[in-house]
């Protein structure tokens, strides 16, 4: 019961070994397939940031998506996607760690913490941050997001 509703993401493929440093049990089957989806979602989202293709990034937000900073601040998809096409550090490709997944039916909340550069003090800072996914005509998109700032970053 527990791991259908707080499961620690052991992820299994080479995308991201380091990521998930928890390990508190085995995941369910059905946790652990979304789990790979998402590292793979995440995966085609740096590719599409690397490529420029503003269309496929689009497609990868709901089109509610909010992302809360954790200055409070509350951007809107396209501003997201032109802060992703700008190269502004995101969490949407910073390593990860202390990976959390957690599956509600067709919603999956991802959940980590992850180093963010602050480019005007030119400081890393540890986020930990919370990313909502809905699947979507058997697509998953990314419907929010909101980062906390926990302080400067050992790495």
């Amino acid at each position: 019961m527990l791991a259908r509703r707080t499961a620690l993401v052991l992820l299994a493929t080479a995308l991201a070994p380091a990521a998930f440093a928890h390990p508190q049990g085995a995941m369910d089957p059905a946790t652990q397939k979304v789990a790979a989806e998402l590292m793979a979602f995440r995966e085609a989202m740096k590719a599409a940031m690397v490529a420029k293709d503003v269309l496929k990034l689009r497609a990868m937000y709901t089109e509610s998506f909010t992302h809360t900073h954790g200055s409070g601040k509350v951007d809107g998809r396209d501003t997201r996607v032109i802060a992703l096409l700008t190269g502004e550090p995101v969490i949407e490709d910073a390593p990860m760690t202390e990976t959390l997944v957690r599956l509600h039916g067709e919603t999956a909340l991802l959940s980590g913490r992850s180093p963010i550069l602050n480019r005007a003090e030119n400081k890393l800072y540890d986020f930990r941050w919370l990313q909502v996914y809905v699947r979507d005509d058997g697509a998953w998109k990314l419907a929010a997001s909101q980062a906390t700032r926990l302080g400067p970053s050992a790495g």
